[in-house]
């Protein structure tokens, strides 16, 4: 059995409430139908009703154990918009303007994630990542002690011997760009947890870099260090070594050359990127060049789970996620 596979049978054993705010969209309702087939998870659609229907009878689906809630008919959408009113008064928002936003899917979704009613959401099929994350920042927040979010990517390679038979987690790959030493430290701390949660492993944590272990020398290398030490002061327990280069990072007779002492010994399952720029060009060329399935970005530091899908996204992505959302619950 694949790691996919054992996600998904992981989430059967326990299935959770997954809102979809991009309920109308083909690819959404094929997947629900696939989800609820296999008991992977509940499944509460948004959108129009007529629309749903429409688009199930052409797809000649079942998707009968869905809910399907419009929000602007919802008996919800009051008690919504006055949470929501209350979280954003501050910023000058009006009670009539929350009612408004309210009504969008996934201002709607999110806020049933909040309140319980929803143990999760995942959209992205007809929404952007700043789109969704919008309203998670809004409404859900961040974890206590975590100032932002960031994301990573599960990249399951078909060599075996890399990561955690062959699965790894790269990060920040989408949302931060020029994280600070404490922003770095949190994506860090972040994404080994998402890889216990995924992986059920113990996370293996390289903090990467053009150089190893001091083979160069500059202010960027540095950063990486002081990284590293405040991740080892903040998490004692959690095995992590830096600066590495990829390779000493991935590969053991790399790593007896290059950094004999580390602790990963070329063993990494987690690779923490600098950057946006190296993370996002990085996963994308292990994905093209090396055909590995990349399945994210899955969003990290938030008090409840919220995930994004790429707006190119095929069916079993979708499915994949909604059974990751289902775990991070």
């Amino acid at each position: 059995m694949d790691l996919l596979e054992k996600i998904r049978e992981r989430a059967r054993k326990s299935p959770k409430r997954i809102v979809l705010p991009g309920g109308e969209e083909e690819r959404m309702i094929k997947a629900t139908a696939r989800i609820l087939k296999e008991g992977i998870a509940e499944i509460i659609l948004l959108g129009e009703k007529s629309k749903i229907k429409n688009e199930v009878q052409s797809l000649k689906v079942n998707i009968e154990k869905a809910k399907i809630i419009e929000p602007e008919k919802s008996e919800q959408l009051e008690n919504y918009a006055d949470t929501y009113f209350e979280l954003r008064k501050e910023n000058g928002i009006s009670k009539d303007e929350a009612l408004s936003i309210m009504k969008e899917p996934l201002f709607y979704g999110t806020m049933m994630v909040k309140k319980g009613e929803a143990d999760g959401s995942v959209s992205g099929t007809v929404h952007t990542t700043a789109e969704t994350i919008r309203p998670a920042l809004q409404i859900i927040k961040t974890t206590p002690g975590v100032k932002k979010v960031s994301s990573s990517f599960l990249m399951i390679l078909k060599d075996e011997k890399f990561g955690e038979n062959g699965a790894l987690i790269f990060a920040d790959c989408a949302i931060l760009p020029d994280p600070n030493e404490e922003e770095l430290a949190d994506i860090a701390i972040a994404s080994a947890n998402t890889a216990k949660d995924l992986m059920n492993c113990e996370p293996r944590v390289a903090m990467l870099s053009f150089s190893t272990k001091g083979s160069a020398s500059h202010e960027l290398v540095d950063k990486v260090r002081r990284v590293t030490d405040i991740i080892k002061r903040r998490e004692p327990h959690l095995l992590i070594d830096g600066e590495l280069q990829a390779d000493a990072a991935l590969i053991p007779e790399v790593a007896s050359q290059k950094a004999p002492k580390s602790s990963l010994a070329g063993r990494a399952n987690v690779l923490i990127f600098p950057g946006l720029n190296s993370a996002n060009i990085g996963y994308k060329l292990v994905q093209r060049l090396a055909g590995a399935q990349a399945i994210g970005p899955i969003l990290q530091g938030l008090a409840k789970p919220v995930n994004d899908l790429s707006r190119g996204c095929s069916v079993e992505d979708i499915i994949n996620l909604v059974a990751i959302t289902s775990l991070q619950t």
